[in-house]
């Protein structure tokens, strides 16, 4: 069976070679016993792509075994930082070479503009590689007195060994770098669980992963279904972490499974319910701007979309009139178009979810500002919808970020105190965003809101060199930075005894 498909696009008049087959020790292989295929499916036309090998959890295994090897003799402790660099610094390359070809393939297979994963996905996350190819050859612990005269302590910061690494299908290659870049730079091994949803960019990365000249086995591919790949992955008794990007759901069975098995290491980033304030004294139209961007970005597909904005009663009716402009202003259409902003949502499943809020918004009393009708034409489509006349007990302002399009909730406060309450009245607690002019109130919100990251007078942007993670119920461990690399290492203390004579018995 052929490892490869050939993929027409006629309106980019050109094709694509995509692999097809589980990507094991630098091959692409058919699996051990699965005749199942995952079906890539563009969701601007609702037309299959092509078909993919979908593995087994024997194909983990053949995966896992695979990692391991490389980890005990050609990666691991076995190579060298600078080498480590060398070969992140040339996958970056390789990315950069091939960055049109790699975001047509994501526009085809997620839905979102070529544009956007082009210049912002892709960019970033070549400059993602670059930053812990810097990081790589500067893995260091500590030197600890204890007794100068006859002993010191000195710790190791070790790759910790096999890592399990499950993406999502929102930003299918930039999670990719998220989690290849840190784990690779300390020198851990890989086995990657895609989402059966967005699979393609992913192995189309790991035939540049053998042309940047990895040795077999360091970074694995495996599409496959949650229930099987992923869950496999969480079990495993030779994987020694799981990274996880996802639904909170998702994100429990996870831990369980890790803790039941060999209490492996867990990261955990989920979903969120983020709140958008917006005092009085903000530029209005820079927070009209911000609030568009944090809710209609990526279609609303992400896990820090700003899905829940209060403004100032003093500048309520101001502000709607502003944003409600913005929001009209975007190109919602098919990404293989230049004047495209955002595209469809990624599946069918993934648009009834969306219409069911907005249907269960207009039931509960919200009054739909603009938006909330659907087209009568193919593809996945949702056009931004704005709720107002939101209250607390409605489904479109408390459940998570599982509405995961783009679909805003605009409500109202009178004093900063009454601001804070909402914003922090949820079980998550990803990201957060606030608008104001007064130098003081910025601190005092920013400090009171519980959120792993919030954005004062922007939203929704991240520094390859800044951490990410969530509070409460949005996950545990942190992402990007200096901090992304604690949670590839495992710390080991060395006590060298020089001087001490041990008398014996006690």
């Amino acid at each position: 069976m052929a490892q490869t498909a050939v993929v027409n696009v006629p309106k980019l008049n050109k094709t694509i070679n995509v692999p097809t087959g589980l990507f094991i020790n630098n091959e692409f292989v058919p699996s051990v016993d699965s005749q199942e295929r995952i079906d890539a499916v563009n969701p601007a036309t609702e037309e299959v792509i092509c078909s993919i090998i979908a593995g087994s959890e024997k194909d983990i295994d053949v995966a896992v075994a695979a990692a391991r090897h490389a980890f005990k003799t050609t990666w691991g402790k076995n190579i060298t930082g600078w080498e480590r660099s060398r070969l992140l610094n040339k996958l970056a390359d390789l990315i950069e070479r091939d960055a049109q070809e790699l975001a047509e393939l994501e526009a085809l297979n997620n839905g979102k503009p070529i544009k956007i994963a082009r210049d912002f996905d892709i960019g970033d996350s070549i400059q993602c590689l670059r930053y812990y190819a810097g990081w790589a050859d500067k893995i260091a612990g500590q030197t600890l007195e204890c007794d100068n005269t006859k002993k010191l302590a000195f710790t190791r910061h070790d790759p910790i060994g096999v890592c399990g690494q499950i993406i999502p299908w929102n930003y299918p290659i930039n999670m990719w770098s998220w989690k290849v870049a840190p784990a690779l730079a300390v020198g851990c091994t890989i086995v990657m669980k895609p989402s059966e949803l967005t699979p393609l960019t992913a192995l189309k990365l790991s035939e540049l992963v053998v042309e940047a000249g990895f040795p077999p086995g360091v970074v694995n591919t495996v599409p496959s279904l949650g229930s099987v790949g992923g869950a496999a992955l969480a079990a495993h008794p030779d994987v020694d972490k799981v990274a996880f990007t996802g639904s909170t759901v998702t994100g429990r069975k996870i831990m369980e499974a890790a803790a039941k098995s060999n209490l492996k290491k867990v990261s955990l980033e989920l979903g969120g319910k983020s709140p958008h304030l917006v005092f009085e004294s903000a530029d209005l139209e820079q927070a009209a701007s911000w609030a568009a961007l944090g809710i209609c970005y990526n279609t609303g597909q992400d896990c820090t979309a700003g899905s829940r904005v209060y403004v100032q009663d003093t500048v309520y009716d101001k502000f709607l009139a502003v944003l409600v402009d913005k929001v009209k202003a975007l190109n919602v259409g098919d990404g293989l178009d230049d004047a495209t902003g955002a595209g469809p949502v990624v599946s069918k499943g993934q648009y009834d979810r969306v219409w069911g809020y907005i249907e269960s918004g207009k039931a509960e009393g919200a009054r739909v500002l603009v938006g909330g009708e659907k087209r009568n034409s193919k593809g996945y489509y949702v056009d931004p919808t704005i709720f107002t006349n939101i209250s607390a007990d409605m489904k479109i302002v408390k459940e998570e970020a599982s509405i995961f399009g783009p679909v805003l909730s605009v409500g109202k406060f009178k004093t900063e105190e009454e601001a804070v309450i909402l914003a922090n009245d949820t079980s998550y607690g990803l990201g957060a965003g606030l608008h104001s002019n007064d130098a003081n109130q910025c601190m005092r919100v920013s400090s009171a809101l519980e959120a792993g990251t919030v954005w004062v007078n922007q939203y929704n942007l991240l520094c390859n060199n800044v951490p990410f993670g969530g509070k409460k119920q949005s996950g545990i461990g942190r992402e990007l930075g200096s901090y992304a690399l604690e949670e590839y290492t495992s710390v080991k203390a060395i006590h060298w005894n020089f001087g001490e004579k041990l008398e014996w018995p006690l």
